[in-house]
């Protein structure tokens, strides 16, 4: 026996929830299939916050995205009376003199200010003084680094906004099947085939949104485009929250030339005195079967040391909590959004490349867009597989 539907979504994660949302606000019919409960502390949408800005500096392609996920966000906490954006501002900092790079972006700051610009974004350009004079929890600048400011910009909450999008897509008739694992997936002529520890599914599409696993699902080319790589989120205690005020701000802070000599970090939540911070790391994969879940304190005492100690005030080297995530990462560091190149029906949502949440809830409506409208709000062409040049063609099994 199978169960056929219109559209299935395989990962409900930050891009399946709200793709699945998404169909369903249009009444479709689909289900949803995730191999754990979600949300989950399995894949990459899981740590309490994540940042959201606008002028997204990996590319002014990304804007239209960010906007419209504020928007349904917003419409999202007017429906379920949950917070799950908070606007706090984000600060994007780097020195003054000297190279910086960002998800493989150069002069991270001037992007972002460029893309404020272009697209209407209220922000500030500061200066390294200035930094110091508004938001004391910053040490040892020298006076001259750069900075860009959106006040507008914050947080998201990742848990609860898929828990949101999760229990209104359920209100609005949508099935969701949790603790399913995903076999196979194949086009069999006007549909999809998919496989699972639970039975076989039928449909007439599917959206592939299962983050560091889409490379074991769709085979080539992805398995030659997606890396998947370990990320360790950190939260310290805080001995002195007293320059960590009502408007200190998320931020991005570029101190060197490469993209692993920076950190970010979110001002302490409501009435709490851990601090989370993070950096990443791209030179050492793994896989989302055989990561390395649990963290060795030395590696929160080598954080604490190379990026917080003498930059951050009053936040001790003691480690209150520590978590790994996964990235799923392009050579590009940037998104695929496109169909699969040999099985029209089979639409994909990866690698998010670590800088995919606060795009998500765009994501899912302009997708949703797609495959139940046969059109798109959002210009997708700058996310497809083929910018890679890749020979993508293979031979499709007999139908």
């Amino acid at each position: 026996m199978s169960e056929k539907t219109d559209f299935l979504v395989i990962g409900l994660g930050a891009m399946g929830s709200a793709a699945l949302y998404q169909l369903a606000r249009r009444g479709a019919k689909v289900i949803g299939l995730d191999r754990f409960t979600p949300p989950h502390t399995m894949g990459s949408s899981h740590g309490e916050t994540r940042i959201t800005r606008q002028a997204v500096g990996e590319g002014r392609d990304y804007v239209p995205l960010v906007v419209d996920s504020h928007r349904i966000w917003r419409e999202l906490e007017a429906e379920t009376g949950e917070q799950l954006l908070n606007a706090c501002g984000v600060l994007v900092m780097a020195p003054g003199v000297g190279e910086t790079s960002h998800h493989g972006k150069p002069d991270f700051v001037a992007r972002s200010t460029d893309a404020a610009r272009a697209f209407g974004i209220t922000h500030e350009v500061l200066n390294g003084k200035e930094v110091a004079h508004r938001f004391p929890q910053f040490l040892g600048l020298e006076g001259n680094e750069k900075a860009y400011y959106e006040p507008g910009g914050g947080y998201v909450v990742p848990e609860r906004c898929i828990h949101a999008q999760l229990t209104r897509a359920k209100q609005l008739g949508t099935a969701i099947r949790a603790n399913v694992e995903v076999v196979s997936i194949a086009q069999t002529g006007a549909g999809v085939r998919v496989e699972t520890t639970a039975g076989m599914y039928e449909a007439g599409q599917v959206i592939v949104s299962a983050g560091a696993w889409n490379a074991h699902l769709l085979g080539a080319p992805f398995d030659r485009l997606l890396t998947v790589t370990r990320q360790v989120l950190h939260w310290f205690e805080l001995e002195d929250a007293s320059a960590y005020r009502a408007n200190a701000p998320v931020f991005i802070w570029m101190h060197g030339a490469t993209d692993v000599d920076y950190l970010y970090g979110f001002p302490p939540l409501p009435g709490d005195r851990r601090f989370k911070v993070a950096t990443e790391q791209y030179e050492t994969s793994t896989t989302a079967d055989t990561i390395d879940r649990g963290v060795d304190p030395a590696e929160s005492a080598k954080f604490y040391q190379d990026h917080v100690r003498r930059r951050m005030a009053g936040v001790t080297p003691r480690v209150v909590q520590a978590a790994a995530c996964l990235y799923t990462v392009t050579p590009d560091r940037g998104f695929i959004i496109d169909r699969h190149p040999d099985q029209d029906r089979v639409f994909v949502i990866s690698a998010c490349s670590g800088h995919g949440f606060k795009h998500s809830a765009g994501i899912g409506n302009v997708v949703a867009e797609k495959v139940a409208e046969g059109r798109s709000s959002i210009d997708l062409s700058p996310f497809s597989v083929s910018r890679f040049g890749l020979n993508m063609a293979r031979t499709l099994p007999a139908q």
